[in-house]
């Protein structure tokens, strides 16, 4: 039995601030209401396709409250896109649906400013499933703004009222040079920015973005990382935390996966891959017990059942509720076994 314990985000529609997306010629925008005055979501950002797994995303950070919701945006088997400066987040999922439907990323770029009236102060880069990138800084973006867009190792890095010009080559020079996967070169791209000096009014929040190359049909499973961080003195590496706990979280899900083929060996190596990871986090080795305990490899769940209940013991009143969940089997046996692992009453008080 696989245990799923992954949260499920709802994310709401985002009206536009004002154009229409043109389709095969551009069209005029319909009239809409536009504000007298936008605030700027300044920002640096990166959106990325690894040619190697075929994943795309985006990273992005900002001194402006909850960035995640506006300027990263992206879709399996799709692309990905990044929307700041006087932004109009609407080309994020306008972005995404004409690439969904043939439309290269300079093709959906193009289109999209043709119809907006407001695209000297928009800054937008967009990646489709190709590598194909696309980038516009807008010559009214507040200074020091600017991009660089390398379709050999398809990416592009934006940035905007930043404190010099020397962040977005920065960005790109960290980028091409810095090892790992998607995600970690894509955070040492941000780094690079903050370290020669970034955004000129400071930091604030970030987020991070990374779908699967091809679509399975569930936005919950294609989205590898979905993270933000809202309001932090110091984003990227909070950012960079909870990329950890992610990567632990999947090995989870992974090792799930094996024991629903019978897999030990994999599992195990799994599970103990995400503890490694996540050491601080007691939910990874209980559940990792209870998967065991409930696949029959029971001797295998009890160490970790003991080494949970030694650190916290209220995990063990879980257990006998988990039976009615089935969970764990109806077996009385078994989970008198189970709860012989917890610390005696007089050793919790000690």
């Amino acid at each position: 039995m696989r245990y799923s314990r992954m949260i499920l985000g709802l994310f709401g529609c985002v009206m536009s601030l004002g154009f229409a997306a043109a389709r095969d010629e551009p069209q005029a925008a319909p009239p809409v209401h536009r504000q007298k005055f936008q605030r700027p979501v300044a920002t640096y950002s990166i959106v990325a396709r690894d040619p190697e797994t075929g994943e795309m995303g985006v990273a992005v950070q900002s001194h402006w409250f909850s960035v995640g919701p506006i300027v990263p945006w992206a879709e399996a088997g799709v692309g990905a896109v990044a929307t700041q400066s006087l932004v109009d987040p609407a080309y994020g999922p306008l972005g995404l649906e004409l690439m969904r439907t043939g439309r290269t990323a300079p093709e959906a770029l193009r289109s999209l400013l043709a119809g907006d009236e407001g695209r000297a102060v928009r800054q937008v880069a967009m990646i489709d499933a190709a590598g194909r990138v696309a980038t516009h800084t807008g010559d009214r973006c507040i200074a020091a703004a600017g991009h660089v867009t390398d379709e050999e190792h398809q990416f592009s890095v934006q940035a905007n009222l930043m404190l010099g010009e020397e962040v977005w080559p920065a960005m790109a020079k960290a980028y091409r040079e810095a090892t790992g996967d998607l995600a970690d070169r894509m955070l040492a791209a941000l780094e690079a920015a903050q370290s020669v000096g970034g955004d000129i009014r400071g930091k604030q929040s970030a987020a991070i973005i990374i779908v699967a190359a091809q679509s399975s049909g569930k936005p919950w499973v294609d989205r590898t990382f979905d993270l933000r961080i809202e309001d932090h003195p110091h984003p990227v590496q909070e950012l960079k935390r909870l990329v950890q706990l992610q990567r632990a979280y999947l090995h989870m899900n992974a090792g799930d996966a094996a024991m629903e083929d019978a897999d030990f060996e994999t599992a195990s190596r799994e599970y103990a891959e995400a503890e490694t990871l996540a050491p601080d986090i007691v939910e990874i080795p209980f559940w990792h017990a209870v998967t065991l305990a409930s696949s029959g490899e029971v001797e295998k769940s009890l160490p970790i059942f003991k080494r949970v209940f030694a650190r916290e013991p209220i995990w063990a009143e879980l257990v006998p509720r988990l039976v009615d969940a089935e969970l764990l089997p109806n077996d009385p046996e078994l989970i008198e076994k189970i709860l012989a692992q917890a610390p005696a009453s007089n050793e919790r008080s000690e």
